[in-house]
């Protein structure tokens, strides 16, 4: 039998998620829009500088992985990292969003990349030792459902406030600045506030599953750090069928996620011709959503298994995405005009809906890559929760470098206006944000869930995973009490 967490526990590792929540919301968002419409930098440069952090980023997620695997203190593997991480990372946030007046745009550029670059990789050392943590705490297969369907709920929670707090009370609409986003004097206060946020968050993680560390598994990654050695490691965890299957459908979704949230933060007060404030009571409806999807995670994920309680609400998050947008696309004659108080409504439902999913799908996607760590350790001998986390965390960093670049590409080519005010931008030039934040972009996930389709642990499978391990684990201890 499993050993189960505790409730206190549980929460404590999800609040941890709360700091990546935080940036990832502050980063697509604000950050981006700032640069671009009120600093004034080109959206190519912008988007470049975004993708260059990311990059870097990436090169570290899988130091983070590969030294955590094999720390050995007696905090833990994952517990030192996670805590010295929260220092750099609010000093570094409060910087980004507080470039001097005096820099030019490549000034601004250098500013933008060199102090996106920090806070990712700072953020790099809490959130991958954070992951593989989560797949040390919890070991048994149901229970890793739960455990990252409340992980989800905070981070997207987080997202949720970050939009709420910093719409509603940091950029409020006036005569002056409509959007309020373009108001320069916010954004200072707002870093200020939400890096506060961020380094609470991982406090309460760092401390809350302290008590646990007696209880991991012994770590059995005996290898020097060398790059032989790490390769090696990464070998080992791409050799895992089940892994690449995961990895190649989320890098897919990863892309297009990457380029949407690029375009997001234009949609609502451009295409949907709404106001800040009402952007802020829109991100209720992805909380409520989400308390609502919450507890149905586990039910749906033990009634479907992982891979269906992943994929068909994928699916559904899909089209409830582009289905209102595909019909002002289509310029249908019904469909209501943004004048119209049903625009509020249908974009707080779509929000609603995707907030019900969200729970399910990441809670299934997240606990997918705890089991395949099972996996490996059968097929290898050896724990490498940090590498799986650090090798998915890098690829898909790589891929919303990518992403982020070509967001920032589009708004250029579709010659979108730098310090737009609501209700200027030129009718065509809208319509291709439109088509490029939903349906170009789409396409790409579903591609990524015909791979999801093909994933092969279930629940009868992971039960024989680990009742081998636990077999060869009986049998080594023999054999050392008889020597």
């Amino acid at each position: 039998m499993s050993r189960k967490l505790s409730l206190p526990t549980m929460f404590s590792f999800g609040v941890g998620q709360v700091a990546e929540g935080v940036k990832n919301q502050a980063f697509n968002v604000f950050l981006l829009f700032y640069y671009q419409q009120v600093i004034g930098i080109p959206g190519t440069m912008a988007g470049l500088a975004l993708s260059i952090a990311m990059v870097f980023d990436a090169i570290t997620d899988p130091l983070a992985g590969i030294v955590s695997d094999r720390m050995q203190s007696r905090w833990g593997r994952r517990h030192p990292f996670m805590f010295i991480s929260a220092f750099p990372l609010v000093i570094c946030f409060v910087a980004l969003f507080s470039p001097p007046d005096f820099l030019g745009d490549m000034g601004h550029f250098l500013w933008l990349t060199g102090f996106a670059v920090l806070v990712r990789g700072s953020l790099t050392f809490f959130y991958v030792p954070h992951l593989a943590l989560g797949a040390e705490l919890a070991q048994d297969y149901n229970q890793r459902s739960t455990l990252f369907a409340l992980s989800t709920v905070f981070s997207i929670t987080a997202m949720a406030v970050v939009s709420f707090i910093g719409y509603r009370f940091f950029f409020p609409t006036t005569e002056l600045y409509s959007p309020g986003t373009l108001n320069p004097a916010g954004y200072a206060p707002f870093s200020v506030f939400f890096a506060g946020m961020m380094f609470v968050a991982i406090m309460l993680c760092v401390f809350g599953t302290g008590s646990e560390i007696k209880h991991m598994r012994v770590n059995r990654v005996t290898t020097a750090l060398t790059l032989k050695n790490s390769l090696l490691d990464f070998k080992a965890v791409f050799s895992n069928r089940s892994y690449r299957l995961i990895l190649f459908g989320m890098l897919l979704s990863t892309f297009a996620i990457a380029v949407e949230s690029i375009l997001s933060p234009f949609m609502g007060v451009h295409f949907w011709g709404l106001t800040t404030e009402s952007l802020a009571t829109i991100s209720f409806a992805t909380l409520i959503g989400l308390w609502i999807g919450l507890p149905l995670a586990p039910w749906i994920t033990r009634l479907l298994d992982k891979r269906l309680a992943l994929v068909l609400p994928a699916v559904f998050v899909v089209v409830n995405a582009n289905a209102a947008l595909c019909l002002r696309l289509l310029d249908v004659s019904w469909f209501p005009d943004n004048d119209s108080p049903w625009i509020y409504w249908i974009y707080f439902l779509r929000y609603l809906l995707q907030g019900i999913c969200l729970p399910v799908i990441f809670a299934s996607f997240n606990s997918m890559f705890a089991d395949i760590s099972d996996e490996v350790e059968l097929e290898t001998g050896v724990r490498r929760e940090g590498v799986i986390y650090a090798s998915r965390s890098f690829a898909a960093k790589i891929t919303s470098a990518m992403g982020a670049l070509l967001g920032g590409v589009v708004l250029d080519v579709i010659a979108f206006p730098r310090g737009a005010i609501a209700g200027t931008v030129p009718d065509d030039t809208l319509w291709w944000l439109g088509f490029m934040e939903g349906p170009a972009t789409s396409v790409l996930s579903f591609f990524g869930v015909l791979l999801y389709l093909r994933y092969g642990i279930n629940r009868i499978r992971h039960a024989e995973i680990r009742a081998a391990i636990a077999a060869r684990d009986a049998s080594s201890d023999v054999s050392a009490a008889n020597t």
